[in-house]
């Protein structure tokens, strides 16, 4: 193993599971009003492997990593291009009277 100093070049990603206790509401019902929940640190989020809270640090870079994860997905689901059969049926082809889109139906 090389010897390494300073700070990794890559922050790693942590598995983030929901808390038990909460279920990811980051409150807990107290007797008369919501508290926030001790266990997660009112974030409703804890580590997948050991269960517990993350420090609030860390956990913020945790959950931009995924909302960028999550941005990047929906972008690529957003720009998926018709292929096969259907992709006649998705734009014009300007064959039909006057120039609309004849699906041959």
């Amino acid at each position: 193993m090389r010897k390494a100093h300073g700070p990794a070049f890559k922050k790693a990603v942590i598995a983030l599971d929901v808390c038990p206790l909460c279920r990811g509401r980051a409150v807990t019902q107290g007797l008369f009003h919501e508290l926030p929940c001790d266990h997660c640190k009112a974030s409703g989020f804890v580590t997948a492997a050991t269960g517990e809270a993350l420090a609030l640090d860390e956990l913020v870079t945790q959950l931009s990593m995924a909302l960028r994860a999550a941005r990047r997905q929906i972008e690529q689901l957003k720009n998926l291009q018709a292929s096969g059969p259907e992709a006649t049926y998705q734009g014009s082809n300007r064959r039909g009277a006057g120039g609309t889109n004849y699906t041959g139906d």
